[in-house]
């Protein structure tokens, strides 16, 4: 196996972990509420708290990153956001309870933006589309497995040795990336020489880099992917917050309903590495600025048809089918627009992509938030579903004009 293969098969593990501890609360949520009386308007505080800190140091994690090298970012982001996992365990009412998220948000931040820089650095362009998928595939794999885990462990331990459980893992997995990964592929003792031409990427200096500010601040391309990513994050951050509860409402079924909740990420599984092959292959043949435009400009107006089906149907068959595809066509995009950043990134693709993710979750805090004080005030788990459903389709349009060779670099982006 290629040395980049196996840093990629640990980016999959931490995608994986990531995804498990961020959905732990989602899939616990039914069970916290009750056990610590928080009414809706407050549990979408909660689950907000960790989208606000998670966006507001997205950027600079992944400038980090992008400055000082992936291998100690990533070992800072993991170890921290395990330690708050666990804390989580120990809360007792709404304020520990949301600060612990918060906390949790603010360590886990720039982790997909630092693993962006890993591919960028470490994988040649024509690879990095199909990367891209195999580390958003693993989180949905995480996203699936989170349900399974979760539920018969929280029948067995309680909801809070869940929390424990996860904030070991993540500890685990920060031990063995510091043992095994290196920043650039050249110092690898491990790696061979044909593999290095292979990358053969120039991209990166080593020391610590100066970031092109003036150029990223005034790139339009790079600022229309955060507007449309932005809008697609009320999307995403519905199915990683107020799913499992708007699933148990809308089919009236008990607690083990929750299980069927892990069938949209398997979708996501598919979806992503699917996505990333058909992204490489369309680039190869229609061009990168029009195939990385196209397939998320696609995907995200079906993604808006299929919300507002959800919010329409009725039964258990049509919610499960409806958001199984909802969420399989939305993440069949997603290495598009992450490859499409990192091309627009180039040498700051870790700062790019993390301004990107910054974006979604501010998405995402709004959902959280407003989802909950809609359902407080009109009692409809139904009706937030057609305000999404138009931010999906704005974020739509904008992704449909985005141009990925306007790189931040000086030489034509090579995405």
């Amino acid at each position: 196996m290629k040395q980049r293969h196996k840093v990629l098969g640990l980016l999959g593990a931490l995608s994986v972990v990531v995804f498990l501890d961020r959905m732990a609360i989602a899939v616990a949520g039914p069970s916290i509420q009750v056990d610590l009386h928080l009414e809706p308007e407050q549990w979408g505080w909660i689950l907000s708290a960790y989208v606000l800190a998670n966006g507001l140091f997205e950027a600079p994690s992944g400038a980090m990153g992008d400055r000082n090298g992936q291998r100690g970012e990533l070992t800072r982001i993991v170890t921290w956001w395990s330690c708050f996992t666990a804390l989580t365990g120990w809360c007792r009412g709404f304020w520990q309870l949301a600060g612990a998220r918060f906390f949790f948000g603010m360590g886990s931040a720039g982790a997909y933006p630092n693993a962006a820089g890993v591919i960028a650095r470490w994988f040649p362009a024509r690879e990095r589309a199909r990367s891209q998928g195999f580390v958003w595939a693993a989180s949905r794999f995480g996203g699936m497995l989170a349900p399974v885990f979760i539920v018969p462990v929280q029948a067995w331990l309680g909801w809070r040795a869940v929390f424990w459980m996860l904030g070991g893992a993540g500890i685990l997995w920060a031990v063995v990336w510091l043992r095994f990964f290196h920043n650039y592929p050249e110092d690898d003792p491990r790696i061979t020489q044909e593999e290095l031409a292979e990358i053969a990427t120039k991209e990166h200096a080593h020391g610590k880099a100066r970031l092109p500010w003036r150029r990223i601040l005034r790139s339009r391309a790079l600022w229309r992917v955060v507007l449309a990513y932005g809008c697609y994050g009320c999307a995403s951050w519905f199915y990683f917050s107020w799913f499992p509860t708007w699933f148990i409402h809308k089919t009236g079924l008990t607690m083990n309903g929750i299980l069927l909740t892990s069938l949209p990420f398997a979708m996501g599984v598919a979806g992503n590495l699917s996505g990333g092959v058909v992204s490489d292959r369309l680039a190869a043949r229609w061009g990168a600025k029009r195939a990385l435009r196209t397939i998320p400009a696609v995907c995200l107006a079906a993604t808006a048809v299929t919300l507002v089906a959800m919010a329409l149907c009725r039964g258990v068959v049509a919610a499960t089918a409806l958001s199984c595809l909802g969420f399989g066509v939305m993440d069949f995009m997603l290495p598009s627009a992450w490859a499409m950043c990192v091309a627009i990134g180039g040498r700051a693709s870790g700062t790019a992509t993390g301004m990107m993710n910054t974006a979604g979750q501010a998405g995402g805090f709004l959902c959280t938030v407003l989802f909950g004080y809609v359902v407080e005030r009109t009692g409809s788990y139904n009706l937030p579903l057609l305000f999404i459903a138009g931010m999906v389709l704005v974020s739509a349009l904008i992704f449909s004009s985005v141009d990925c060779t306007q790189t931040m670099d000086t030489e034509p982006a090579a995405c």
